[in-house]
């Protein structure tokens, strides 16, 4: 019976997290690897990464997240459903977030390189992305869960932390996103990830 469990969680949720979390790595391995001024690659940080974000932030926000969903493809529609699923007040369990991390694992890698290209062509450094990201969740009512953290937790014998916790955005974030509201909200799930 313990050699069965020990193979199921091998199999069903060691693994899983294991392709996530290497899919997940490879763009930045390949970038740190070439040190060149490789046009996919995001520009360094300048200036201060933590400023209010701007009208013009939200619209290259906006353009990169249009070219990293495009790349994940049909992987896509699995983690709508579970956004859908934590919109309507239920939170994500272990075999939902293993299900997910499955279901994307094999696109992500491909959505990191959409995304670090777009972030190159944009001129935003991945850390001034993270900011943006964070206030548009914020102003979207998108919770704290980030699988990409989760799929690390699993790999390392932990349970993830599921937490489904939505902090409140101020007035002017929610009007900066706007414009953009509805584009935004159908590809929220993309917070999730961490995208």
């Amino acid at each position: 019976m313990l050699v069965l469990l020990g193979a199921l969680a091998w199999f069903l949720v060691l693994q899983p997290a294991r392709a996530f979390l290497e899919a997940w790595r490879l763009p930045t391995q390949t970038q740190t690897q070439t040190q060149t001024a490789d046009p996919g690659t995001p520009p360094a940080p300048s200036g201060n990464v933590n400023a209010p974000v701007t009208q013009a932030d939200v619209q290259r926000f906006v353009r990169v997240r249009r070219d990293i969903r495009e790349a994940l493809g049909s992987s896509f529609t699995g983690l709508q459903q579970v956004w859908t699923e934590i919109q309507q007040g239920q939170t994500p369990n272990l075999f939902t977030a293993v299900r997910v991390l499955g279901d994307a694992g094999s696109a992500i890698g491909r959505a990191r390189q959409a995304q670090a290209a777009a972030l190159a062509r944009e001129g935003l450094s991945a850390e001034r992305y993270a900011v943006i990201r964070r206030t548009v969740n914020r102003a979207l009512g998108v919770p704290d869960v980030d699988f990409a953290q989760a799929a690390e937790a699993l790999q390392q014998g932990r349970l993830p932390d599921l937490n489904t916790a939505v902090q409140t955005a101020t007035p002017e974030e929610r009007a900066r996103i706007a414009p953009y509201r509805a584009e935004l909200t159908e590809t929220a799930a993309l917070g999730l990830l961490g995208l």
